[in-house]
């Protein structure tokens, strides 16, 4: 069975209330779910929270909800203890975890991530965006060379997680506290699906492309 967690919490700090604030005519909790609910090969979806007010979304929307402990839901929780908590109290064999920080998700990536998934012998399966830029760590080029600086287009593809879809076998999620397993595979979003809202800038330019897209109706 594979389940997707939908996980938020009260406690955004860059943008507070970030997952209900108003995003165009809709919210980010609600435009995720509408969109997972549309995806084949999801059997079950769970809203995860420490917030009533997104539990309630969840339930209004049909999905299941559970309630999350406050520090699992605070600052003070690192990631992998987020995410092995997730894989503790999800039931299913396979989570998809699917964050509303992430909206322009489309249905069909979200049924291709899946596909790819079930169709390779990959324990799990993250989302990632090519990186072609200059790059530099302790005062020294990364991913090029200073005597021979190539053209950004030449420059060697660096993969970035966005994190968009994360598809990981439950046991695998538990044990590396993480949704990258021991045999990762890596599924390549467009710059629009990318899209990775943290910031108040983030939100103002994604609510933009939201507006353009759904001018052009190309929302799912």
């Amino acid at each position: 069975m594979m389940t997707a967690v939908v996980a938020v919490r009260k406690g955004s700090q860059r943008v507070p209330n970030k997952n209900v604030k108003d995003f165009g005519d809709t919210n980010l909790l609600e435009m995720k779910l509408n969109v997972l609910k549309k995806v084949s090969g999801i059997d079950k979806i769970v809203v995860n929270s420490d917030s009533d007010e997104m539990l309630e979304v969840g339930k209004k929307f049909g999905v299941d909800t559970h309630k999350r402990e406050e520090y699992y839901a605070s600052s003070e929780c690192s990631n992998s203890e987020f995410h092995k908590h997730i894989g503790e109290t999800t039931e299913g064999d396979t989570i998809f975890l699917a964050p509303v920080c992430s909206p322009f998700v489309s249905v069909e990536s979200h049924e291709k991530g899946i596909e790819y998934y079930n169709d390779t012998k990959y324990d799990s399966v993250t989302s990632v965006s090519t990186i072609k830029n200059h790059l530099w760590l302790d005062n020294k080029p990364l991913n090029y060379d200073l005597d021979n600086v190539p053209n950004s287009q030449d420059l060697p593809n660096v993969l970035k997680l966005n994190y968009g879809i994360s598809i990981i076998d439950r046991k695998t999620m538990i044990e590396k506290k993480g949704v990258v397993g021991n045999k990762p595979g890596f599924y390549n979003l467009n710059e629009v699906e990318s899209i990775d809202i943290d910031t108040h800038f983030d939100f103002f330019m994604a609510e933009l492309v939201y507006y353009k897209l759904k001018r052009e109706d190309l929302l799912c």
